[in-house]
């Protein structure tokens, strides 16, 4: 009986957790000039604090409710996809962003 509510406990922690994080889309493509472009979607109704990050630069943006970000792009044709880096969390967490 014991073990019962001790596995519902942590499944309960774990479980809260996962759904703790922002549900967000990221769309890469290559411009025109070959150079890699990424856009963050955010997909909650609340605003967001994000950034995007390629070779340890990083560009804050708040993301509005069920608004896409603009299109940020690498600088260099070298890079790709997956050299780019996202995060996102509630503004309401980050009052110093406000």
């Amino acid at each position: 009986m014991h073990a019962n509510a001790f596995i519902f406990i942590i499944l309960l922690l774990f479980s809260s957790s996962v759904a703790a994080f922002p549900k967000i889309s990221v769309q890469h493509q290559r411009s025109i000039e070959n150079l890699a472009e990424i856009q963050v979607t955010n997909q909650t109704d609340k605003t967001l604090i994000c950034y995007v990050a390629i070779d340890g630069h990083k560009l804050f943006f708040r993301l509005q409710p069920q608004q896409a970000s603009l299109w940020y792009t690498a600088t260099d044709p070298r890079f790709n996809h997956s050299q780019f880096s996202t995060w996102c969390d509630y503004l309401v967490l980050y009052p110093k962003y406000k």
